[in-house]
């Protein structure tokens, strides 16, 4: 089986990431983004994907954490697309139900080489919401729409219930999470690419 990694870097004027990822982990993880609240939703999607993950980037943060925290989602979800390769043997499809207390989150992944992002469900206000002091409510939805646009992957993350914005946040990232590590798992069924196209 070819080793599923990938090495990706990025350097603009407004951030500098390094990010390392293999697909077949066990969940390990380095993050260190200098967006404290990001780094522990980054933890969750390395584990609960059993993705393992290094993390290390810097940027305007004085500005806002909006230049960091999307720039990284974009080079995740480039990063996601190196490591899948041709896509051979995959699941494909994944899905998960997740609670985190209050808080109720469904996921759907489609490794499916059409980005595509379907997002509802979050209180109003969410968006607008400091977590951590630093994280806004919105960012959540940059990042997926990152990560989806640039692995070229459709993604529904559906919010069905919750009050604590830490608590809905954390349960999309994990609900995202365990949704792709079906998604991305080798299936020893499935014979070649899971397309009657032949190609995602």
């Amino acid at each position: 089986m070819t080793n599923r990694t990938a090495t990706v870097e990025r350097a603009t004027s407004e951030s500098q990431i390094e990010l390392s990822l293999d697909l077949d982990g066990t969940g390990e993880s380095e993050i260190r983004t200098s967006v404290p609240f990001y780094d522990h939703l980054l933890t969750a999607f390395a584990k609960h994907s059993l993705t393992d993950l290094r993390v290390v980037a810097s940027g305007d943060t004085d500005i806002d954490v909006h230049h960091t925290v999307e720039d990284i989602g974009i080079v995740l979800g480039k990063a996601i697309r190196e490591a899948l390769g041709d896509k051979s043997g995959i699941s494909r499809y994944g899905d998960a139900l997740v609670p985190l207390d209050e808080a109720l989150v469904q996921a759907v992944v489609d490794i499916s080489g059409r980005p595509y992002l379907v997002h509802a469900g979050e209180p109003a206000g969410f968006e607008l919401h400091l977590i951590g002091g630093h994280f806004t409510g919105s960012m959540v939805r940059h990042v997926f729409e990152a990560i989806s646009f640039n692995a070229a992957i459709t993604t529904h993350v559906t919010v069905l219930g919750g009050r604590d914005p830490h608590h809905i946040a954390e349960a999309e990232f994990k609900a995202f999470a365990r949704a792709f590590r079906q998604a991305k798992a080798l299936d020893p069924l499935v014979r070649g690419i899971p397309s009657t196209k032949g190609a995602l």
